[in-house]
C-alpha cells in the first residue's frame, strides 16, 4: 500500500515536472503556430538537449511497443509505427541540423559536440535492433503475399535496404565495430566542419590603396568597406572567403596580386595550422574503408554507389570520363584564347588559375559583348524572386504569399504559404534565408524541415521547406544584385525546393527530396534553364535604378554565351567527382592528402589552370558528413537527366502545359513512390540519354527534329 501511494506520489511529481517542462521547452509539445512552424522565438540553446533526451525516451518506449506486440508482424504493426517513432525527436532534430549550418554560434556549436553523440547513438538503437530488424525482414519476405499496394511495398523494401546498409544484419561483434566506427566518423565531421567554418572566419585580405579595387563593381566595394568598418578597420577594405567577397575578386579585380591572395587563401583554406582538415581527412579515409570491409565490400565506393542508380563506381567512373575528355580539351581551348587576349594587350604573363575567371570575363565581353558588370543591374535579389515566383505560377499553378507574422529564427527570412493558384488550398510552407553571416556555412542548400506526409494517428501534414544561400548583401543604396551564376543557383536551390513542397507521398521515407542521390538533383539542374530563358527574363530581369527591361540585345547575348566556359565548368566538377570516387576507393593507409590530389591530377590529366572545384580540406559535400561521400559525381548523372528532360521542354515550349503536368506528376510529386528510372521514363518516353549532356554543354551538334511525349509502361 504504502510501495503504491509512493509510486502514485512520484508520477505525479513527474507529470508535473514534464508539464513544467512543456511549457518552457517548445520542442516538447506540437506546434500551435499555424501550419505548425517551429516557434523560433521561443527556442533556446538550452532547450535542445533536454529536448533531444525527452525524444529518445519517446523513442524507446514507441520501440519497445513495436517489439512487444506478438501479432505476426505486418505493415501496419510495425512499418507505419516507424515512420513516426519519436515525434519529440522528429521536431527538435529538424531545428537542430537546420541550425547547425546557419545559425551555428559559439554556445550552439558547443551544445552540438553533446548533441549529436546522443542523436548518433538513438539511431544506432532503432538500425542496429536485431529485433526489429527481425520483424522487418519477415514483412520483407512476405510482401508479396500481404495484399500491399505498390507504394507500400516499396516502403518495406526500403525499410529493409536502409536498415541492412547500416548494420542490422550483421553479428553482435560487427555490429559493436561499427557502432564504435560511426562514433568516431561522426566525431571527424565535426572537427572537420569546425576547422573549415573557423578557417573562413579567420582569413581575409585588406587592400589600403583604392586604386588595388579597379575594376570592382561599386556594390562590392561598398561591402568590403562596411566588412572592414565592422573589424575596426575603417576606410580600409576587406574581403574575406565567402562566397559574395570572393568571387567578385576572382571575376572582376583588375589587380593580379589581389586575385591571387584570394585564390591562395581560398585553395588552401583549413590546409594548415590549428585548423588543418588534413589529418582530419587521413582518418576519415581510413574508418570509411574499414566499415566498407565491415559491411562486405572491397570499398566505400563501391558500397556508396551499390544502392542507388550508378550501382557500381565503374558506372560512375564512365560516365564522368564521357563528359571529362571533351571537356578537358574544350577547356584548352578556353585558355587559349584567354593567352591570346593577355598577349594582345601586354601582359607578359602564362595565364595562372587565379586568371581563369578573370580573363574568360575579357573573352566573353571580346566575343560576346556581355560583362557580368553590365547584367547585374538587371538582377536585383527582389526581381530574381519575382522571375522565379512567375515561373513556379505558370508551370505547377502554385502561388507564393509572404506570412509576414510567421515565426522565424532571423529577422532577414521570409516565409511564405505556398497555395494552389486557382483554389488558395494550402501546399506547403516556404523559407528563405539569403544572405552570409560568420554563423552560417558557405555554399547553398534546400531542406525539408518536415516532409509531407502520414504523422501520428493518421494525419496528413504539408511540407515545410526551405533554401539557405550565401548571397551578396545589399549595401548603402544598393539592393543585393546577383551574378548570373547566383540568379541560376537560386533557380537551383528552388527546383531542389518544388519536389519538397509539391511532393504527395503519403509516406514521409517517400516523400519530396527523400530519392535515390543520383536522381535527387534532376529537379534543381533543370530549374536552372528558366533563368535565362528570354521569355522568362523578359518579366523579371529589370534595372535596379530605372525599372527599365533588359534589353533584346542584351538577352540575345546571354543565350550566345550560354555555352561559353563550358569546358572549365565541367573540367572543375567531374575532376572533383573522380576525386572524390578515387578518396573512396582507397584503403586510407599512409596517405598523404595534398600528395594524393597532386597524383590523382595528373593521372587524369587536369589541366594545370583548372583546380577541383572543391580541394579535399574544404570539400564539405564528402566530408562533413557522408551524404554526397563517393556520390559527388550524381551533379553529373542527374545533369544527363536533366538535359535529356530540357531538350522535351525546348522541343514543346518551356511552358507547355501538358509536359509540365506529366513532369510534375512524375518528377516533383512523385518523390520515391516509384524507382527513378521508371518515373523518368513515363516523363521523358525513354531511358536517359546521355548525349543529351553533351549536346547541352555544346560539345555536341543538339538534335534537329522534335519528339512527342511517350508514355512509359513498367513491364512489372
Amino acid at each position: 500500500m504504502k510501495k503504491i501511494t509512493a509510486m502514485a506520489a512520484s508520477l505525479l511529481v513527474a507529470a508535473s515536472t514534464m508539464t513544467a517542462m512543456a511549457e518552457s521547452n517548445p520542442f516538447l509539445e506540437a506546434y500551435t503556430a499555424k501550419y505548425e512552424i517551429p516557434p523560433f522565438e521561443q527556442i533556446k540553446t538550452s532547450d535542445f538537449i533536454p529536448a533531444i533526451k525527452a525524444g529518445i525516451e519517446q523513442q524507446e518506449e514507441n520501440l519497445a511497443n513495436i517489439l512487444r506486440n506478438r501479432a505476426t508482424p505486418d505493415f501496419d504493426n510495425t512499418i507505419v509505427p516507424l515512420e513516426n517513432l519519436s515525434p519529440i525527436l522528429e521536431r527538435v532534430a529538424s531545428v537542430f541540423y537546420h541550425y547547425d549550418s546557419c545559425m551555428k554560434t559559439p554556445e550552439f556549436a558547443a551544445m552540438a559536440e553533446e548533441a549529436i553523440p546522443l542523436l548518433n547513438d538513438a539511431q544506432n538503437k532503432v538500425m542496429l535492433n536485431q529485433q526489429l530488424f527481425d520483424r522487418i525482414k519477415s514483412i520483407y519476405d512476405m510482401r508479396d503475399k500481404m495484399g500491399l499496394t505498390p507504394v507500400q511495398k516499396r516502403l518495406v523494401e526500403k525499410y529493409y535496404r536502409q536498415f541492412s546498409e547500416q548494420g542490422a544484419a550483421l553479428s553482435p561483434e560487427k555490429k559493436e565495430q561499427l557502432v564504435k566506427i560511426n562514433d568516431e566518423l561522426s566525431n571527424l565531421f565535426i572537427q572537420f566542419n569546425k576547422n573549415l567554418l573557423n578557417a573562413t572566419n579567420e582569413f581575409f585580405v585588406t587592400v589600403y590603396d583604392k586604386a588595388d579595387l579597379a575594376g570592382l563593381p561599386d556594390n562590392v566595394i561598398a561591402a568590403a568597406a562596411e566588412e572592414a568598418t565592422a573589424r575596426g578597420l575603417d576606410g580600409l577594405w576587406v574581403f574575406t572567403l565567402r562566397a559574395p567577397s570572393r568571387l567578385p575578386v576572382l571575376e572582376s579585380a583588375d589587380n593580379r596580386g589581389l586575385r591571387e591572395a584570394i585564390y591562395k587563401g581560398y585553395t588552401t583554406l583549413a590546409s594548415y595550422g590549428a585548423n588543418s582538415n588534413y589529418p582530419v581527412i587521413e582518418k576519415i579515409v581510413k574508418l570509411r574503408a574499414e566499415k566498407a570491409k565491415l559491411m562486405g565490400f572491397d570499398n566505400f565506393a563501391q558500397m556508396q554507389t551499390a544502392k542507388v542508380m550508378a550501382k557500381t563506381p565503374e558506372a560512375a567512373e564512365e560516365l564522368l570520363m564521357q563528359v571529362f575528355e571533351p571537356a578537358v580539351k574544350r577547356s584548352q581551348e578556353e585558355v587559349a584564347d584567354m593567352q591570346a587576349y593577355v598577349d594582345a594587350n601586354g601582359g607578359g604573363f602564362k595565364i595562372a588559375p587565379w586568371d581563369y575567371y578573370y580573363y574568360a570575363g575579357k573573352v566573353k565581353e571580346q566575343k560576346f559583348g556581355l560583362s557580368d558588370a553590365d547584367i547585374q543591374p538587371y538582377f536585383s535579389l527582389e526581381n530574381v524572386k519575382n522571375g522565379l515566383f512567375y515561373c513556379a505560377e505558370k508551370l505547377y499553378g502554385i502561388k507564393l504569399v509572404e506570412m509576414p507574422d510567421a515565426p522565424k529564427y532571423m529577422d532577414e527570412v521570409t516565409v511564405y504559404d505556398v497555395q494552389d493558384a486557382k483554389t488558395g488550398e494550402h501546399i506547403s510552407v516556404f523559407m528563405t534565408d539569403f544572405f552570409p553571416r560568420s554563423t552560417k556555412v558557405q555554399g547553398a542548400w534546400m531542406e525539408q524541415m518536415q516532409p509531407a506526409g502520414m504523422y501520428a494517428d493518421g494525419v496528413m501534414k504539408r511540407p515545410i521547406v526551405y533554401n539557405v544561400c550565401n548571397f551578396s548583401r545589399p549595401a548603402g543604396d544598393v539592393p543585393a544584385l546577383l551574378t548570373l551564376d547566383e540568379v541560376e543557383t537560386m533557380f537551383h536551390e528552388f527546383g531542389h525546393g518544388l519536389q519538397g513542397m509539391l511532393g504527395q507521398s503519403k509516406y514521409k521515407t517517400l516523400a519530396g527530396t527523400n530519392v535515390d542521390r543520383d536522381c535527387v538533383e534532376l529537379p534543381s539542374q533543370l530549374n536552372e534553364h528558366w533563368a535565362t530563358s528570354p521569355e522568362v527574363l523578359r518579366y523579371y530581369a529589370k534595372h535596379y535604378k530605372t525599372g527599365e527591361p533588359i534589353s533584346e540585345e542584351m538577352i540575345q547575348k546571354i543565350q550566345d554565351a550560354a555555352k561559353f566556359n563550358q569546358g572549365f565548368i565541367t573540367t572543375e566538377l567531374a575532376g572533383a567527382a573522380l576525386l572524390d570516387l578515387a578518396w573512396g576507393k582507397t584503403d586510407g593507409e599512409g596517405v598523404d592528402v595534398p600528395g594524393f590530389e597532386a597524383a590523382f591530377a595528373e593521372k587524369i590529366g587536369m589541366p594545370e589552370e583548372i583546380t577541383y572545384r572543391y580541394r579535399s580540406p574544404y570539400f564539405k559535400h564528402i566530408f562533413g558528413d557522408d551524404g554526397y561521400a563517393s556520390g559527388y559525381y550524381t551533379y553529373l548523372w542527374a545533369q544527363v537527366l536533366e538535359a535529356d528532360a530540357w531538350e522535351l521542354f525546348q522541343q514543346k515550349g518551356i511552358f507547355d502545359k501538358k509536359t509540365a503536368e506529366v513532369y510534375k506528376k512524375n518528377i516533383l510529386e512523385g518523390g520515391d513512390d516509384e524507382d527513378a528510372t521508371v518515373l523518368f521514363k513515363n516523363f521523358r518516353g525513354h531511358a536517359p540519354d546521355a548525349k543529351a549532356l553533351l549536346r547541352l554543354r555544346g560539345f555536341e551538334e543538339a538534335p534537329q527534329k522534335s519528339k512527342d511525349i511517350k508514355v512509359y509502361k513498367d513491364k512489372h
